[in-house]
């Protein structure tokens, strides 16, 4: 296959081998500024969900004080923006690269900032889990953009700095919603946790549109409708099944079970399709790459285990052991603060000791603090709590940075949404899988350990009783002194449900040390025009398996670039080592 041709767009014109940056200098010179506006973008998407997180119980309050919204509604609430946020974020990706991600990132903050007003005066749990869907809309637009951009305005030997600050900054908003919610809450009506996304938002918008510089793939081809399509309705399918699965906590139930088979079948068309087509939405010879497939897989694992225990870890505290919202935000600042200290300074790890090496330590350390909350009751001290939630963020930083780094330098820059929408789309799909199954999980167990129990309530009262802990507790209130024990109970069987639900967390982030032991790249051993070990975590998989994407291999610079022509080809190993 002939070279390319040097790659023209938006951000410059062509290089020649020697030539330095790619970046023109005008960007280059504004990069940290461009970064800022990024993660300032990032942290309103991040941050509206964790608000959410310490205001259901207000919202479900009767009016005034919420709109009397039921367990189910609030869970729809929340789930109503994951289905549209995670079936939308591969098309969005691929929308950005086609017409322009910074067209795209200003058309879905504004989306976001509008739904976020209507979801901020919703009367009824309707509406909301409707402008709910909006705002998912809008950020699956944000989020895949915010990291194309970076890799566009960054060149690679800082971009896994640039990757480590953009993942700090989820740390941040996890760090920042709780403690917001909580302020707004004890101040002002439920709705200002909606409505303060609007200035945050407005004042992004003007930011983006004077700092960030267009970008796009300038030789896209041919649009694929076919396969856009295919992947949207099969996302929403799979999300949807396991999001009613998790609701119903039956994942037999046949409704679950067609919409979860249908959205495999209708994916597995998906890949048939792309492999086929000469127009692929995405290239599947990438999912061949080690680097790009055992990353994808490791943050779905993480995020399965993560999103299933910080799920819980809300009623722990709220439910168990009776803290306030604002007390919430304030207990989880450790798992925040953890992620945005450690998240830039994770590349530093990564070049002393190698991808694999790096990403099975931070996978075992999640895994030691999932599995503390098999430990925790009723008396546990918060200091305790804090450190395991610190021990996880530290880990979470450790694998975040080095797999969106490899997923991302495993792709020319072209496709850098494309890139950035699996990668979100993989971990959108697994912290939803792991809400849904280790909730189900969680709700199983409770309600067998309240049968006992529940025998002894009044008929009409039994199911909603039996339903969660907090069922437990509103029928326990509306009993009144009577309900002292019902309290006692179903704390213990709560605690006792959380200690399985975390055993299980904690096999799924093992799991993942699996792959990253297996798959992933370890530190390439210093030779002469060897990939360094710090700015290239795809490069192992790339030189190692030579055969795998010759698009990818011509689309190789010296500055991991936009191809340019004549480029020297990649240094071989030499014959019969491995890199490691």
């Amino acid at each position: 296959m002939p070279n390319p041709q040097p790659s023209s767009g938006p951000l410059g014109a062509s290089a020649a081998p020697g030539d330095g940056p790619r970046i023109p200098a005008a960007v280059h010179r504004r990069r940290w500024a461009i970064l800022t506006v990024l993660t300032f973008s990032l942290i309103i998407v991040v941050l509206d969900n964790s608000i959410l997180n310490v205001a259901v119980k207000t919202i479900a309050s009767p009016a005034p004080t919420g709109i009397g919204a039921t367990q189910g509604e609030l869970e729809w609430a929340i789930n109503s923006y994951t289905l549209l946020f995670a079936g939308l974020l591969f098309t969005a990706g691929l929308l950005g690269d086609r017409i322009g991600r910074k067209k795209v990132l200003l058309f879905g903050i504004v989306v976001f900032g509008v739904g976020s007003a209507l979801a901020a005066f919703s009367t009824s749990p309707g509406e909301l889990i409707a402008y709910r869907g909006v705002m998912g809309f809008g950020a699956a637009f944000v989020m895949p953009a915010t990291l194309a951009v970076l890799m566009h305005v960054f060149e690679r030997d800082e971009q896994p700095k640039a990757i480590g600050i953009w993942a700090g900054s989820v740390g941040l908003g996890i760090a920042i919603g709780p403690v917001t919610g909580g302020v707004l809450l004890e101040h002002f009506w439920w709705g200002s946790i909606f409505l303060v996304n609007v200035p945050v938002v407005i004042v992004a918008f003007i930011a983006m549109a004077i700092l960030v510089p267009e970008s796009k793939d300038p030789a896209p081809g041919r649009t694929d409708p076919i396969g856009v399509l295919l992947s949207i309705v099969g996302l929403v399918l799979l999300v949807y099944g396991i999001i009613r699965g998790g609701e119903l906590a039956d994942f037999t139930e046949p409704s679950v079970l067609l919409s979860v088979l249908g959205g495999i079948a209708v994916l597995a068309g998906f890949v048939w399709h792309e492999k086929r087509s000469a127009h692929p939405a995405i290239d599947m010879n990438y999912f061949r790459m080690p680097a790009f497939s055992a990353s994808v897989v490791a943050i779905a694992l993480v995020f399965f285990a993560m999103m299933g225990v910080t799920f819980l870890s809300a009623f722990y505290l709220q439910s168990v052991r009776g803290y306030s919202a604002l007390e919430c935000g304030l207990l989880v600042l450790p798992l925040a603060l953890a992620q945005m200290f450690f998240s830039p300074r994770a590349r530093l790890v990564v070049a002393r000791f190698g991808a694999r090496a790096v990403c099975a330590g931070a996978l075992v350390l999640i895994a030691v603090g999932l599995g503390s909350f098999a430990f925790f009751d009723e008396s546990t001290p918060m200091w305790v709590f804090g450190v395991s939630l610190f021990v996880q963020g530290v880990g979470m930083s450790h694998i975040t940075v080095p797999v969106t780094t490899a997923v991302m330098q495993s792709l020319p820059r072209e496709k850098a949404g494309s890139g950035s929408a699996v990668s979100n789309t993989f971990r959108q799909v697994g912290g939803a899988l792991g809400v849904a199954v280790l909730g189900s999980l969680l709700s199983i167990r409770y309600r067998a350990e309240m049968e006992g129990e529940l025998a002894n309530l009044p008929v009409g009262m039994r199911h909603a009783a039996g339903e969660s802990i907090e069922g437990s507790l509103a029928v326990a209130d509306r009993l009144g002194p009577a309900g002292e024990q019902l309290i006692t109970r179903a704390n213990a069987a709560f605690i006792d449900a959380m200690h399985l639900t975390a055993l299980c967390a904690a096999a799924v982030a093992l799991l993942g040390v699996v792959v990253a032991l297996r798959w992933l790249p370890g530190r390439p051993r210093p030779s002469t025009g060897q990939p360094s070990p710090s700015t290239d975590l795809a490069g192992a998989a790339d030189v190692a398996h030579p055969r795998v994407a010759p698009d990818l291999q011509d689309a190789t610079t010296a500055d991991g670039g936009r191809p340019v022509r004549d480029a020297p080809p990649p240094p071989q190993p030499a014959a019969g080592s491995t890199e490691r």
